[in-house]
């Protein structure tokens, strides 16, 4: 047999070489398999923190219950309305996430993630647990013409929520210490999800809850009030010290050299959401997001007391509905979505809410089309609050997380205040259907100009 030259010159291939295009093949089927929600639970450190989060949540949706039930029980009289109690408690929660929502951000770029988030469980379990001693003390006392014990509450109220301007931002700024990129849009759907259902549970359930802990403790023999906040209080401790076992790999130079000023950090992060559009972008479409959601809780109760068969005080399960469609909504992102870019995401996302506010304006006093529409509503709002999160966590370098996220909140906190203050109010003068038109139409205008003219690539 003879051999030509080119037969000469071929390399022979090895036996056991693996054919490139196989490989390739099987790297695509790796990288697929890699996907969705899986690959997440099978972190150990993100169950961690997850973990942690479920308590924390709880805990903090049914702190809420607690201050109205104790105010209910013990400074309300007979022919006043708890409305005033009530509003009183709202603001002591909500004035310190204006005033130092952002400035907490910058310190938690300064400090260990896993100390804050330990910490601030910790404590605000530890002030929970010492209400009942703290209302004992002040009994029969006045602060003016309010109860001394009522003011004290508002100052623990004040102080909870301050811890949580620091835990909110150190966990959000932790995830991506602990989560790969790839995996964020994952993280952020169970992320969600907890949240929503912390909502639905914790208001829903949480005043049956805090009378079976109050019936148990009482059997125990330990008081008759004291389980509603062993139960808010024996939260926030778990969370904290299940966080105590989370592992960050965070580096932290612990020096004594000078830190800015904390200004000069609020400047810097300013400064990065101005030149950086996509994170910019991404936050604007979370702060049109909330405020959607907060006219949404007041346009509710107009909505049950039009609905046949339904009270006004009924709207909380209007609302239910929309937290159980996000909780679809961002489990299906966090197996599916990686096939679409976050803004490709996120415009899907808004057209979907659109079109179910404009349901809303036409069919608004079919019980179960009202609860459909407003599911969907919530779906399609998972849709684009996952993916936008996601975006500001994986394009912010790990030194400026926090001061992203800290400003990031102060500004959905200020802007909910918005939506809160008018939607009732425009309701009254326009109607309802033209209200609800019109968040359909701010919704889709926010889209075009900070999802769609957005860089379409993915960034996992």
């Amino acid at each position: 047999m003879q051999l030509s030259d080119s037969d000469l010159t071929k390399e022979p291939k090895p036996e056991n070489q693996p054919d490139p295009e196989s490989t390739a093949e099987a790297s695509i089927t790796t990288e697929e398999s890699e996907r969705g929600l899986l690959p997440v639970l099978k972190n150990g450190k993100f169950l961690t923190l997850w973990s942690g989060q479920v308590f924390s949540q709880l805990a903090d949706k049914v702190y809420l219950v607690l201050m109205i039930t104790i105010t209910a029980n013990q400074f309300q009289a007979a022919d006043q309305t708890i409305s005033g109690w009530v509003s009183a408690i709202m603001i002591a929660f909500t004035i310190p996430a204006v005033l130092f929502g952002a400035g907490a951000g910058v310190y938690v770029d300064r400090w260990p993630k896993k100390v804050i988030l330990v910490a601030t469980n910790l404590v605000r379990g530890g002030l929970v647990l010492i209400l009942p001693i703290v209302l004992w003390l002040s009994n029969d006392f006045n602060l003016g013409n309010l109860p001394l014990g009522f003011c004290l509450m508002l100052l623990l109220t004040f102080l909870v929520s301050t811890l949580t301007q620091f835990f909110a931002p150190a966990e959000q700024a932790a995830i991506p210490l602990i989560v790969e990129k790839r995996h964020l849009l994952s993280a952020n759907s169970l992320y969600t999800t907890t949240m929503m259902a912390s909502v639905i549970i914790g208001f829903a359930v949480g005043d049956p809850l805090l009378e079976l802990a109050d019936s148990l403790v009482a059997k125990i023999g330990f008081g008759e009030t004291f389980g509603k906040e062993l139960v808010v209080g024996g939260s926030y401790a778990i969370a904290g010290l299940l966080l105590i076992l989370l592992k960050t790999g965070e580096q932290k130079n612990l020096s004594e050299k000078e830190q800015p000023h904390i200004l000069a950090d609020l400047g810097d992060g300013l400064r990065y959401l101005k030149n950086h559009h996509r994170v910019r972008n991404a936050i604007i479409q979370q702060i049109v997001l909330f405020s959607i959601f907060a006219a949404l809780a007041v346009l509710a109760v107009r909505l049950a007391e039009i609905i046949p068969g339904m009270e006004a005080e009924e709207f909380g399960l209007l609302l239910a509905a929309a937290g159980v469609g996000m909780g679809i909504g961002a489990g299906i992102v966090g197996q599916l979505g990686h096939w679409l870019s976050h803004f490709q995401l996120s415009f899907i996302g808004s057209i979907g809410m659109a079109t179910s506010l404009v349901g809303l304006s036409i069919f608004n006093q079919q019980f179960w089309v009202v609860i459909i529409l407003i599911g969907i509503l919530g779906l399609f709002g998972a849709v684009v609050g996952v993916p936008m999160q996601t975006t500001v966590q994986a394009e912010t370098p790990e030194e400026m997380r926090g001061k992203v996220f800290g400003l990031q909140n102060n500004a959905v906190n200020i802007a909910l205040s918005l939506p809160l203050a008018l939607a009732g109010v425009m309701e009254t003068f326009l109607g309802l259907p033209k209200v609800l038109l019109g968040l359909g139409g701010v919704v889709i205008i926010a889209s075009i100009f900070f999802s769609f003219f957005s860089l379409p690539t993915n960034i996992e």
